[in-house]
C-alpha cells in the first residue's frame, strides 16, 4: 500500500512558477513509478509527467515539455513538479499517481492517487 499527499497548489499569475510536492508512505514507494496527472471539470484526468521508480527515464505530455521538471528523493519518499512558464491552460486540479512497474500514461494503469491539489494560473 502506497498513500500518497500533494501540496503546493495555490494561485499564480501566467509566466509564474509553483512546486508541487507529493509525500509518499508505505515501503514500496521506492519501487513505484509515480505520474502527475491533471484534470478540469467536465474532462478526463490528462497525463502530464511520469518518472521511474529510479529517476530515470522521466516522460513528459508535449503540452509540458521544457517548463515542467520531475523528480523524486526516494529517501524522503517524496516526488517534486516544477512548474515554470505556467499558463492559464494550465489550471486544473493536480494529482499525484503511484503504481508498480514501469511509467504508462493511462490514468486507469494507477494504483494509488492523491486527492489533488488545485493550480490556478491567472492571464
Amino acid at each position: 500500500q502506497v498513500q500518497l499527499v500533494e501540496s503546493g497548489g495555490g494561485l499564480v499569475q501566467a509566466g509564474g512558477s509553483l512546486r508541487l510536492s507529493c509525500a509518499a508512505s508505505g515501503r514500496t514507494f521506492s519501487s513505484t513509478a509515480v505520474a502527475w496527472f491533471r484534470q478540469t471539470p467536465g474532462k478526463e484526468r490528462e497525463f502530464v509527467v511520469a518518472i521511474s521508480w529510479s529517476g530515470s527515464p522521466t516522460r513528459y505530455a508535449d503540452s509540458v515539455k521544457g517548463r515542467f521538471t520531475i523528480s523524486r528523493d526516494n529517501a524522503k519518499n517524496m516526488v517534486y513538479l516544477q512548474m515554470n512558464s505556467l499558463k492559464p491552460e494550465d489550471t486544473a486540479v493536480y494529482y499525484c499517481a503511484a503504481r508498480g512497474g514501469r511509467t504508462v500514461v493511462t490514468a486507469t494503469e494507477y494504483d494509488y492517487w492523491g486527492q489533488g491539489t488545485q493550480v490556478t494560473v491567472s492571464s
